[in-house]
């Protein structure tokens, strides 16, 4: 056995758990709590904004009760834009730990706002951590977790959104008879547990080894692929084997500029890349789910459902079923590839949207009990659609499209753009389908076929490939070097010799192709 790698044995800490399993079950630890949080705040609010010991005490108007609630958002543009080089900078980890400790402050604030300006400043720190959060973890789990669980690891970061707001509904339910303020307190600080279980289990999670590497750190790097692939092995030829292409195309990436947005702009494969990840962001808040997510009472309306319980009722359900549908999707994202899914969650999304706009023309105002059930099963269905496909992806495919040198700032603009396109079917929704009624389905479906003739047009397929393979789709050079990587790690075990001993020697050739 080389020196090299008994150093790096020796070099595994104690109290770190040797067992992949374990690793990469606390790297999704950290992935399923910070996701569950989030949709805990978005849910949680909602059922604030109905009660009256929340309304009553902080004397809200219109005005303040949507402030209160957007402000988070302001906070998470904010947020990971400030943050966008932090991960470079210092590392996946600890950007995830810092940004989930903003978090908590801010939860802990929130649970003991006194007045309205408190609860903003309050809302607006827990909007910093989460936009640091959403920019960190899917950087530190798409780097860390092996290929066989990073669609899992990524798609659960939206996926277990819905569990949040199941836990929320749950929670704000039972405080909501309290006749004090801690029926808005005590879902504040539940809200904080969910963050905290992410801040416990970041100890026993390795560092980003693509990280570790720009760092100079291979031995470190070795060490994490070992956790992660090889029950703490590093001398097993699978670990080396990644840890080779690791270097190579990180060392490939170090020879060219530092990406400006010039370089960005100019190169065609920066450009692809970036125009991608700018669809996702877009579509992925304009395909129609956010008529249901948002205004799902007005669109019950709409289709002949008034009863505020009932409707209450029919949102619980729906959350429960995309929750099932997101994590389908999630599981059968690397046996049909990330655009298959994509078109197919797409189309779904446009042809039942257009049933419910024909639904509402025609039955909008009717009794007919069967046509109301209809559309209202259209709309599950719709929502479904959107959830098998976009909701998984809206985290998986950024992370896995973006190369090192632009991951942490394109993820960063990522979360930026899909915010305030966001707001375009927050502010203007309402307004259309006040105005405009059925039409605005029929609308949103046709805008889905655009969005299809893009996906199969334009998108890459990155299903079962390395971070560092998917770099051999935008540029030609990596893909020549991936392709002699994979000689030589082909060459070393023909030969019987460790990986590790030979990368040197391909190195400066595999550079210079």
């Amino acid at each position: 056995m080389s020196s090299s790698i008994v150093r790096t044995m020796s070099r595994f800490p104690s109290w770190v758990p040797r067992s992949s399993a374990v690793v990469n079950s606390l790297l999704l630890a950290t992935s399923f709590s910070t996701a569950s949080m989030l949709g805990y705040d978005a849910s949680m609010m909602n059922a604030l904004n109905i009660l009256p010991s929340y309304t009553d005490y902080f004397h809200l108007t219109p005005a303040t009760l949507g402030l209160n609630s957007g402000i988070v958002w302001i906070g998470a543009i904010i947020g990971c834009l400030v943050l966008a080089k932090v991960p470079d900078y210092i590392g996946r980890k600890p950007s995830l730990f810092y940004a989930a400790i903003v978090a908590v402050i801010g939860g802990a604030l929130q649970a003991a706002a006194q007045n309205v300006a408190m609860f903003l400043v309050a809302r607006f720190i827990l909007g910093i951590g989460i936009g640091g959060t959403y920019v960190a973890g899917p950087l530190l789990l798409a780097e860390t977790l092996p290929l066989r669980y990073r669609a899992l690891g990524l798609g659960a970061f939206t996926d277990l959104y819905y569990v949040g707001g199941l836990l929320s509904s749950g929670v704000t339910y039972g405080t909501a008879k309290m006749n004090s303020t801690w029926a808005w307190r005590i879902p504040s600080l539940l809200q904080i547990i969910l963050t905290l279980i992410s801040i416990i289990a970041l100890p026993w999670v390795p560092e980003s080894p693509r990280y570790l590497v720009r760092e100079g750190r291979q031995e470190e790097a070795l060490m994490v692929i070992a956790q992660c692939c090889s029950d703490s092995d590093p001398s097993a030829p699978g670990s080396q084997a990644i840890l080779v292409q690791i270097t190579e195309s990180l060392e490939l990436e170090r020879h060219l500029e530092e990406p400006s947005l010039k370089q960005i702009a100019l190169d065609p494969g920066l450009r692809k890349r970036m125009l991608i990840v700018f669809t996702v962001a877009a579509f992925s808040m304009l395909t129609g789910s956010n008529l249901f997510s948002y205004y799902l009472g007005t669109a019950l309306t709409n289709a002949g459902v008034t009863d505020s319980t009932t409707q209450l009722e029919i949102n619980i359900i729906l959350n429960s079923f995309c929750l099932v549908v997101s994590i389908a999707g999630t599981f059968l994202a690397d046996r049909l590839g990330r655009k298959l899914l994509a078109l197919l969650s797409t189309a779904g999304c446009m042809v039942f949207l257009f049933i419910i706009g024909a639904l509402t023309k025609y039955y909008g105002e009717s009794t007919n009990t069967t046509a109301i059930y209809a559309n209202v099963a259209m709309m599950f269905l719709a929502q479904g659609s959107y959830s098998f496909g976009w909701t998984p992806l809206a985290v998986m495919y950024p992370p896995e499209v973006l190369n090192y040198s632009i991951r942490s700032i394109g993820m960063s603009w990522f979360i930026s753009w899909q915010n305030l396109v966001l707001l375009v079917p927050i502010f203007a929704f309402p307004i259309a389908i006040a105005r405009i009624g059925w039409i605005i389905y029929m609308l949103n479906g046709g805008f889905n076929v655009v969005v299809l003739v893009v996906i199969a047009w334009y998108w890459v397929e990155t299903k079962n490939l390395s971070l560092e393979e998917v770099s051999g789709l935008f540029e030609s050079h990596t893909a020549a070097a991936l392709v002699g990587i994979d000689a030589t790690i082909q060459q070393a075990d023909a030969e019987g010799v460790k990986v590790m001993h030979v990368r040197e020697k391909k190195s400066e050739a595999t550079i210079s192709a």
